[in-house]
């Protein structure tokens, strides 16, 4: 299902600078009973990355309008929201008068096997680096072939996740998730000054260790910190928290902080429905 401009549409215009240069940014939301979740703060992100673009943010609450109508129907599904510079002219200048367009889609949601929450995941180390970019550093922009790269590194579908590296040995996030770990009972998580895109769910965690008292650190993590870890997990809007219990042979504990982690992410999931 697509909503294209506030029209149920499939066509998107080839002109536009979504398709043809990446020129944009997008959300990818969980839907709950009909309800987007943390739709507030997807908003708050899009427009973050609507102004580094220099991208106009469409009307909020014409969006939140739009996103709740689309969505209400679901029991669960997961919501994309894409935003683009919209048409005009050919090259990369941007042309004097924008006009953003806002497609939303819906799809199932990943039948994702419940252990993976339980029991944890496998995951790896990825050859593919990212970029160093503070301009576009924590964005959530449609530019995506470092991490599509990445993923085409493994087949083995035993292997949820890989973990991706910047181009100074630092290891920043998952593929498809952000990463964090527990060390001697202190949560740590690689700031994404640099590079990264800065997660909805990475934003929850930091706020609940805040609430629990837990110790948290933003610092930059080597390969060698990784596998030193007592706990490892990853996490983002639609698988939530998964532990790592495989990084490259080694085996992990799911403990009580990713536990209480997972707890805490599914009350305030609750509590938006």
């Amino acid at each position: 299902m697509f909503l294209l401009n506030g029209e149920h549409r499939h066509c998107v215009d080839v002109s536009d600078r979504g398709f043809q240069y990446g020129d944009g940014l997008f959300e990818t939301i969980e839907v709950l009973q009909g309800k987007p979740l943390f739709f507030d703060r997807h908003l708050k992100r899009l427009a973050e990355g609507c102004r580094r673009l220099l991208i106009p943010m469409p009307d909020s609450a014409l969006l939140d309008t739009e996103a709740r109508q689309f969505s209400e129907s679901c029991e669960r599904a997961v919501l994309k929201l894409i935003v683009t510079r919209g048409s005009g002219g050919r090259g990369y200048r941007q042309p004097d008068h924008i006009i953003p367009t806002r497609l939303f889609s819906l799809y199932p949601y990943p039948d994702y096997p419940q252990q993976l929450q339980t029991d944890g995941i496998a995951a790896r180390f990825c050859e593919q680096r990212l970029s160093i970019n503070p301009r576009l550093a924590g964005v959530k922009h449609m530019n995506r072939l470092e991490q599509i790269l990445a993923r085409a590194e493994w087949q083995d579908g035993a292997i949820q996740e890989g973990l991706m590296l910047d181009t100074q040995d630092h290891v920043v996030e998952g593929t498809m998730s952000n990463l964090f770990l527990v060390k001697s009972d202190s949560l740590y998580t690689p700031p994404l000054g640099q590079c990264g895109v800065a997660g909805i769910v990475r934003e929850l965690i930091m706020e609940f260790a805040q609430r629990i008292k837990l110790p948290l650190c933003e610092q930059a993590i080597d390969q060698a910190a990784v596998l030193q870890a007592d706990e490892l997990f990853v996490s983002n809007s639609v698988i939530g928290i998964w532990p790592i219990k495989r990084l490259e042979g080694q085996v992990f504990e799911v403990g009580v902080i990713t536990r209480r982690l997972q707890d805490l992410l599914s009350a305030a999931r609750m509590a938006e429905v």
